[in-house]
C-alpha cells in the first residue's frame, strides 16, 4: 500500500515538472530581455502564414471528401468564427464545422469552448452536455523518405438541444499537434518563442448530428474521421511553412 507521501509524489509529479519547465522558460527568456530592454512578451516573433490563417474566417476550409453546403462568418462570443455546413460525398452524413483562426501575434486561446456553449444555447434554446470524455486521434503524413504521425488530444461529448442531438469534437489545432486546453498551447508557444518561432492555432469545434439522446460512442468513427481530415488539411494548408 502506497504511503500518503508517495501518493502525493506520483500524483503531482507531472504538474511539478510542467511548473519547473515554465520557470526555466521565464528565467531564460526574462533575464536576457531585462538586460537588453527587449522584453520577449512585448515583442513576440511573427506568426508564420498569419494572413492565410485569418482567411479561414471568411473562406472556411475545403475538405477532401466533403462538400460545403454553406459557409458564413458567425459571431460567437466576442469573435467571428467560420461556420460551415458540410455534406460527405456519396453519403447522407452531415456536420457543422466551426473554426476560429488566430487573429494576430498576441492573440491566444482563452474561453472558446465556453463561447461555443453560449452560442449553442442561444441558437437551439438548450445545450446540455453529457457523456464527456477525452479523445485522441492520430494524423499520419507521408512524404518522400519520411513518415510522421501527429497526435491530437481533443474533447468528445454529446450535446442535447431542443431540436437536435450532436456529437461534438473540440481541440486547438497546431502545426504539429493539437490540444483541448489553452495551457498546452501556451506551453508549446513558449517553447517555440525560445527558438524565435511561434505556435499558430485554430480552434476547431465539429458538430455531428446523431440519434436523439443516443450513445455518443456510436458517432465516434465519423467524428474521428472528420477530425483527422480537418487537422490534416490545416497542416498541409495554412500551417505549411513552405507555402
Amino acid at each position: 500500500m502506497l504511503s500518503l507521501s508517495k501518493l502525493f509524489k506520483y500524483r503531482y509529479l507531472p504538474h511539478f515538472i510542467v511548473l519547473l519547465l515554465l520557470l526555466l522558460l521565464l528565467i531564460t527568456g526574462a533575464v536576457p530581455g531585462y538586460i537588453t530592454g527587449k522584453w520577449q512578451w512585448k515583442q513576440p516573433p511573427p506568426v508564420t502564414n498569419l494572413n492565410l490563417i485569418k482567411k479561414i474566417r471568411s473562406q472556411g476550409l475545403t475538405l477532401p471528401g466533403w462538400k460545403t453546403v454553406e459557409q458564413v462568418e458567425q459571431q460567437i462570443g466576442e469573435h467571428k468564427w467560420s461556420l460551415q455546413v458540410l455534406q460527405q460525398e456519396n453519403t447522407q452524413n452531415k456536420a457543422i464545422l466551426l473554426l476560429l483562426p488566430q487573429n494576430g501575434p498576441r492573440d491566444q486561446p482563452e474561453i472558446e469552448w465556453t463561447d461555443v456553449n453560449g452560442w449553442g444555447k442561444g441558437r437551439w434554446g438548450k445545450w446540455d452536455i453529457a457523456q464527456e470524455r477525452s479523445a485522441r486521434f492520430v494524423v499520419k503524413k507521408s512524404s518522400p523518405g519520411e513518415n510522421t504521425e501527429t497526435t491530437v488530444e481533443a474533447q468528445f461529448f454529446r450535446v442535447s438541444t431542443n431540436q437536435d442531438t450532436f456529437a461534438v469534437l473540440q481541440w486547438y489545432a497546431l502545426p504539429r499537434s493539437g490540444y483541448y486546453t489553452p495551457f498546452r498551447w501556451f506551453l508549446a508557444d513558449q517553447l517555440a518563442q525560445w527558438q524565435k518561432q511561434r505556435q499558430p492555432w485554430v480552434a476547431v469545434s465539429i458538430l455531428v448530428p446523431m440519434e436523439p439522446l443516443g450513445q455518443v460512442e456510436t458517432t465516434w468513427p465519423l467524428a474521428q474521421s472528420i477530425g483527422e481530415t480537418v487537422q490534416s488539411t490545416l497542416m498541409t494548408g495554412v500551417f505549411n511553412t513552405t507555402k
